[in-house]
């Protein structure tokens, strides 16, 4: 009953956490130099479009011009009338219409990444869970051994390169842009320009080739952490007094370690399995950007760099709903895996 009760309040606070993250960065970019405000004066004056413009063309902008365009932008109001309209009117900015694209609202970009952030990030994290878990518990077993060591250095060594570098190494090796070298998958992008005409396993095919590379980089970069994280917490379970116990008690090394420390050191791996919704929907920027993909990440980079509010809210605000609920799921994890786990206060 106690964790029900918990659970229960874990769910209500996600209300007030979230207005407090989205009404933090809110008003942090309506105050930030460089917004959309200032972005169309610029624009009005000709700087950054590669025309020269005389001294009094510069300083054409009137007061009630400049006045129109916060009129047009809403930041003639209030910042918490402007908060108001964005979280109630506007449905926490989803139908408000993107600066950059003038013709779309953010829902309906958001909307349309969607589907590529979900296979990029949920295929990456379940690869990365499904390959780490099983080569920590064995390099536990085989601690300090010839195995131990060498997937040690094949490990720290793809967790040294940056993201972006192994990308750009991928695909000058396998991606055909050297000339002398494979051609064996896609460079960029999530599909290929026949996708359409394919039939269901030609669409998965193609699918799956344009995504090797980049989740083999997220998969990669993921390595270190979870695999050490894995090798460590099982150790110091196979130290526990428990274990001895069921090896005094005539249990098998088997039943002590399968059925008992195993399930135990993976309470610590517990704590990333709630970020499988908030990485389905974020992706990876760096890696997206690299391969081309079209997907939330490199959607929110773009918002960010073109000052586009409307779409960075709205990723703002799904990422964050998604993160709260990702921790509950954790600590539900946590009680799955370990019974005895109270999160009443002693």
């Amino acid at each position: 009953m106690e964790r029900i009760d918990y659970f229960i309040k874990r769910i209500f606070l996600v209300i007030p956490t979230f207005i407090g993250i989205t009404l933090l960065c809110f008003g942090l970019i309506q105050f930030v130099p460089g917004g959309p405000v200032e972005q169309a004066i610029m624009g009005m004056k000709g700087i950054g479009e590669g025309e020269q413009r005389s001294a009094g063309s510069a300083e054409s902008i009137t007061e009630r011009q400049r006045q129109e365009i916060e009129r047009y932008y809403g930041f003639d109001q209030p910042f918490y009338l402007r908060y108001k309209k964005w979280l109630i009117d506007d449905k926490v900015g989803m139908r408000m219409t993107s600066y950059r694209y003038p013709d779309r609202t953010a829902w309906e970009l958001i909307r349309d990444r969607f589907k590529v952030s979900m296979i990029f990030g949920v295929t990456g994290l379940l690869l990365s869970y499904l390959i780490c878990i099983p080569l920590g518990i064995i390099k536990a077993l085989r601690h300090n051994s010839l195995f131990d060591v060498t997937s040690s250095i094949i490990v720290f060594v793809g967790y040294a390169i940056p993201p972006f570098a192994l990308g750009m190494i991928l695909k000058m090796l396998f991606s055909g842009t050297v000339d002398g070298l494979w051609d064996i998958f896609p460079a960029s992008g999530f599909h290929s320009d026949a996708y359409s005409r394919l039939d269901t396993l030609g669409r998965i095919q193609d699918i799956f080739m344009h995504m090797f590379l980049p989740v083999l980089c997220y998969v990669i970069g993921n390595f270190a952490i979870l695999t050490l994280l894995m090798k460590n917490s099982l150790i110091e379970q196979i130290s526990k007094d428990y274990v001895r116990t069921v090896l005094a008690k005539g249990g098998s090394y088997s039943r002590a370690i399968w059925g008992h420390a195993v399930r135990n050191s993976l309470i610590p791996i517990a704590t990333g399995i709630g970020a499988i919704l908030t990485v389905m929907f974020a992706g990876s920027v760096i890696i997206e950007q690299v391969f081309e993909i079209p997907g939330m990440g490199r959607l929110s980079l773009e918002a960010i760099v073109g000052r586009d509010y409307p779409v960075f809210m709205g990723i703002l605000a799904l990422t964050s709903v998604l993160g709260l609920l990702g921790n509950i799921v954790s600590d539900l994890c946590y009680v799955l895996i370990d019974p005895r786990i109270n999160f009443q206060r002693q």
